[in-house]
């Protein structure tokens, strides 16, 4: 029995027990196998429903649960952090053809895997407002937290989410979805489309009057300005930050 073997027959509830594997008497296993295999996709599938709230929110529990099923299978753990589990569910959301007329739910998977990896994220000193008022705040070159994220969107991304939890109906249409992580639990703003350039040139290590000047034109700088300083998002060069 090779190890693939082994893990086709846990990821696949209609493979045959693998040849070989024995309990303490030598009997085969199977019952004992079955049971294992069934905490495992279990499990695999509570990782995904913690991961991807809105998604189950906005598809139901049972299509949730059936889907995850297929997902599981297909894109098994790479690693052995369950709390990340799920970077590849977004396509698989993207190229799942009964989910062809919902053409936003990957980005909405999206956005809730990047709030999943800012929480997990590391933790650095961020700049207070205070810092921003020296003489040389606008030209000194600054980075981004590594707890910072954000994704481009045709839609409004962040509205969908907040909707799949009771929030009002989304308005509105692309947008950069900022996410930002103050203390422990991160937050996801929506702003004009085109806002990732500032946010790129940020985390390359410009300054910030420097990286304002891509700011698209609809970017309202006092708001933008406002959810990176309390998000704890800006950080001097020396931290490490994430792309």
């Amino acid at each position: 029995m090779t190890q693939s073997a082994f893990i086709h027959a846990v990821l696949n509830p209609d493979a045959p027990v693998p040849t070989g594997l024995t309990d303490a008497s030598g009997r085969p296993a199977s019952a004992r196998f079955n049971v294992y295999r069934n905490n495992v996709a279990v499990s695999l599938k509570e990782a995904l429903s913690s991961g991807f709230p809105a998604i189950k929110s906005l598809l139901g529990t049972a299509f949730f649960d059936a889907m995850t099923g297929v997902y599981l299978r297909a894109h098994p753990p790479k690693s052995p952090r369950l709390a990340l589990y799920g970077e590849t569910f977004p396509d698989f959301l993207a190229g799942f053809d009964p989910l062809r007329h919902l053409p936003y739910l990957p980005d909405v998977a999206r956005l809730e895997y990047a709030l999943r990896q800012s929480y997990h994220a590391a933790d650095t000193t961020a700049l207070t407002p205070d810092a921003l008022q020296t003489p040389d705040a606008l030209i000194r070159p600054l980075r981004l937290a590594p707890s910072v994220f954000w994704i481009e969107s045709a839609y409004p991304v962040t509205q969908i989410h907040a909707a799949a939890f009771g929030g009002p109906n989304p308005t509105g249409g692309a947008e950069t979805a900022l996410v930002t992580r103050a203390i422990f639990d991160p937050v996801a703003t929506g702003f004009p489309p085109g806002t990732s350039a500032v946010l790129m040139a940020l985390n390359a290590g410009t300054s910030l009057d420097e990286a304002l000047t891509v700011a698209p034109p609809l970017l309202d700088l006092s708001v933008f300005l406002s959810a990176l300083l309390t998000g704890g998002a800006l950080t001097l060069p020396q931290d490490t930050a994430h792309v």
